[in-house]
């Protein structure tokens, strides 16, 4: 048995039993392809068992990997935890860098107001914002590359605790000189428009694709103006054409002024957006993320009703 292995190797052994591919674990922990493989390499000799087998395109885990999965999280979840014990957090002298995933609409939204929060808690920090794409986000989360997700994601599993911010709503815009703006906002107006649609598919866009859904079940193929991929883009376009574009409302109330758009109460029934603030377990009593995660929601959260 190979006993020259470290944490980080088995840190790469929880994220491969978690995503099941060695590409997809190099693009999360930012590394290449053949770094994990050497890890893998060195975990299999360790262990004398070959942990992950290859089964078409995917890695599924032996029966010996399926045993160290849950004492393997245990002893990572202790690590971090005796970690953060020993790391005082005062934000006026720390220079952390906190990583957060969003959505297109959190980095318009929610991201300048939280890069103003850190500026005036503390000259050292700083905040990187990767997008919140079709990845699974609780590996992401597991393995460290980033601190929180923020964003409708009903799919959350695992190891990941969340907290709710705000539910939203959704308005429908229109550019201020639409031919028919006067009845554009009624039931009969609403579904004779051509509209835009929101097609993005993945993590992180599951209000557009409950939208999405509910807007086909009643246009006519010749009433989708265009396809684009995000709700901002619709914002774009409904803002040079006469179609509508149906957005969260924090976000069209947010780009309206800027892009010229009349608002409107849209007569369709969906549910709210819950959004929420999504971190692993791992990190749960670190006092630096503690601080982010009250910081998030003073910014942007409101108290259950």
């Amino acid at each position: 048995m190979d006993d020259d292995i470290s944490l980080r190797h088995l840190k790469v052994l929880s994220l491969l039993l978690e995503v099941g591919s060695l590409t997809r674990a190099a693009q999360i922990l930012g590394v290449s392809q053949p770094s994990i493989s050497k890890a893998l390499a060195r975990l299999r000799a360790h262990f004398g068992d070959p942990l992950l087998v290859r089964v078409g395109a995917v890695m599924r885990p032996t029966p010996k990997a399926v045993e160290l999965a849950e004492p393997l999280r245990a002893l990572l979840t202790a690590s971090d935890t005796l970690r953060a014990s020993t790391l005082p957090f005062d934000p006026k002298t720390s220079t952390r860098e906190f990583t957060a995933l969003v959505t297109e609409v959190g980095m318009i939204q929610f991201i300048p107001s939280l890069m103003r929060r850190l500026e005036e808690s503390g000259p050292g920090l700083s905040l990187r914002a990767l997008p919140l794409d079709s990845r699974a986000f609780e590996a992401r989360l597991e393995a460290g590359e980033a601190d929180v997700a923020v964003g409708f994601l009903p799919e959350a599993a695992g190891a990941i605790r969340r907290q709710r911010l705000y539910a939203d709503g959704y308005l429908s815009v229109v550019r201020r000189g639409h031919p028919r703006l006067q009845t554009v906002a009624s039931e009969a107006g609403f579904w004779c428009e051509r509209h835009v649609m929101m097609t993005s598919a993945g993590a992180g866009h599951a209000a557009n694709r409950t939208l999405a859904q509910l807007l086909s079940d009643r246009l006519a193929a010749g009433q989708v103006q265009v396809r684009v991929p995000s709700f901002l883009a619709g914002a774009f376009v409904a803002s040079r054409t006469d179609a509508v574009a149906t957005l969260p409302a924090k976000l069209a109330e947010f780009l309206a002024p800027d892009l010229g758009l009349e608002s409107f109460v849209p007569p369709l029934q969906i549910a709210p957006i819950q959004v929420d603030q999504f971190w692993h377990e791992r990190v749960q009593q670190d006092e630096g993320h503690r601080w982010l995660r009250a910081t998030i929601f003073q910014l942007v959260g409101r108290p259950a009703s």
